[in-house]
């Protein structure tokens, strides 16, 4: 569905092979592991080897499409990992292995060796990570760990049923994710990604869920989260995992769209110059909510959960039950252990994290979207950014801008998920039809066009809040203001064609009828 450059050269890779030149070519559409099998096979070693580029100068070089080209007087060299440790390893992992399962057959507590195994697993990783080991090298005793874990979880009660990705136990208390979330491989980004995560123009339809996961965790990187937090970075890594690995495959509300809104989040910040005016905490916030914003969501919205007298809108009382279920799973997840990327901060700082988070993530319910933006008009043309409710009146208004900017990016990257969005809607409206609930227009097939879905929403919605923004961050205007300028021109273009045809059809048949009545 997403929409991708006209044609790309190959790229040209030169190699020291043996002391012979290798010329390797290959596509700019290759993935990482396409084009790592292409090394292997041209330097005369396995397809499966686990490899590393370096340049005559011995630095390192990322295998992917976008690695930079060289020429037959600057060469690559394909080096081989050494795998002398592998078996040590291995005979490691498979002693722990036997010691879990023996102290599992001698007591059955059930709770103590639950957590016991995760740690376990945990400490695991990080000396792996540490070591520069690849994670497919204990992926076998790591599946023997998993296979233990669900024996110890099957054992452990019955679940009550919900309509989420999670199961919650009696007690309300603890959650435990359907399955455990794998692991993904390491990409280093190139500089040119790096620039492009920084603009609203970036393109989300190029890059697949591991890509995505990679520049996530390069974001909270490259903000000074991970050392503001003090998170350790293979929880930061579980985490995502986990968040992605609870995002459904909605035709819009996916993990595709959450990586849209923190990508948008992190360009904000770098555009309007956040990192000095507001705190590091603040930022974390912000990342952190826009990531979370849409966990579990069920592709029917809060009108539909209302009316339909859902699990979620009897549990949260309609009140923002989407908003308040991803809330929930968003802290069900950072309860784990393996998962807790605020493990490291002090209770009552993640007292004041966890409020915050709260309360952005229930600010991306449009049935607010009035009252929020006219607190922030009400603050804007004396903003004191030392005063706390009015950064809070900013934080807010910032992941409504990045919950709904897809018009600001370039047509042919927000073109596209107009139609996933419709796509939503009329799943939406099918069912409410077939259950004899009341239908919004917007979301009727028989009712709504691409532009006039989107005419309104830019006129009245989306062109006056960023307009707001523009009166405290005047730098927006030609970046996000006014490509909005420019997509609603293009829309209300379109809406005049559309009725043209529609009047030229009318008079086609009104003639046709004449003609028939003669």
């Amino acid at each position: 569905m997403g929409s991708s450059s006209s044609s790309f050269p190959p790229r040209n890779i030169y190699l020291d092979v043996d002391g012979k030149v290798q010329k390797v070519v290959f596509s700019r559409h290759c993935s990482p592991c396409d084009i790592k099998e292409l090394l292997c096979s041209s330097s005369n070693l396995p397809r499966n080897s686990a490899i590393k580029i370096v340049n005559p100068e011995g630095a390192l070089v990322s295998v992917d499409a976008t690695m930079p080209t060289n020429s037959p007087n600057f060469l690559y060299k394909v080096i081989p990992l050494s795998t002398g440790q592998s078996e040590e390893r291995e005979d490691m992992f498979q002693s722990v292995l036997s010691q879990v399962a023996e102290q599992f057959t001698r007591a059955f507590r059930i709770n103590e060796l639950k957590t016991e195994v995760t740690n376990r697993l945990v400490a695991l990783e990080k000396r792996v990570e540490m070591e520069g080991l690849k994670v497919v090298e204990i992926e076998k005793c790591k599946n023997d760990l998993r296979k233990l874990r669900d024996e110890v979880t099957s054992r452990g009660g019955s679940r009550v049923n919900c309509s989420c990705k999670y199961n919650f136990s009696d007690d309300g208390k603890k959650v435990t994710p359907r399955r455990d979330v794998p692991t993904y491989p390491k990409y280093t980004l190139s500089q040119e990604t790096i620039e492009a995560l920084k603009k609203p123009t970036f393109d989300v339809w190029h890059w697949e869920h591991n890509e995505m996961l990679s520049c996530l965790e390069f974001m909270y990187h490259d903000l000074g989260l991970v050392k503001e937090f003090n998170m350790n970075p293979i929880i930061l890594k579980r985490w995502l995992l986990a968040i992605q690995e609870n995002y459904r495959n909605n035709p819009f509300h996916n993990f595709r769209h959450s990586f849209c809104v923190s990508q948008m989040m992190y360009g904000m910040i770098q555009l309007c110059n956040l990192q000095g005016k507001l705190t590091l905490t603040d930022l974390g916030i912000l990342m952190t909510a826009a990531v979370c914003h849409d966990l579990d969501h069920p592709g029917y919205n809060n009108t539909y959960q209302i009316n339909a007298r859902t699990e979620l809108a009897v549990r949260y009382n309609d009140i923002s039950p989407l908003e308040n279920h991803h809330c929930a799973v968003a802290f069900q997840i950072l309860s784990l252990p393996e998962c807790n990327i605020f493990a490291n901060i002090d209770p009552e700082a993640f007292k004041k994290v966890r409020q915050a988070i709260i309360t952005l993530i229930l600010a991306t319910d449009m049935a607010r979207h009035g009252e929020i933006l006219d607190g922030f008009k009400q603050k804007v043309d004396h903003f004191d950014f030392t005063n706390e409710e009015h950064v809070l009146c900013l934080k807010r208004v910032l992941i409504k801008c990045c919950d709904i900017s897809n018009e600001v990016r370039p047509t042919e990257v927000a073109e596209p998920w107009v139609d996933c969005l419709l796509e939503e809607y009329f799943m939406q409206s099918d069912r409410e039809k077939s259950e004899g609930l009341p239908v919004a227009p917007f979301m009727d097939r028989d009712k709504v066009t691409k532009p006039t879905a989107q005419i309104g929403f830019i006129k009245f919605v989306l062109i006056p809040m960023f307009e707001t923004v523009m009166k405290l961050f005047p730098q927006i205007e030609e970046i996000m203001v006014q490509p909005l300028r420019d997509s609603r021109d293009h829309y209300e273009e379109l809406k005049q064609l559309e009725d043209s045809m529609t009047e030229a059809q009318k008079k086609k048949t009104e003639n046709m009828s004449l003609g028939w009545e003669k």
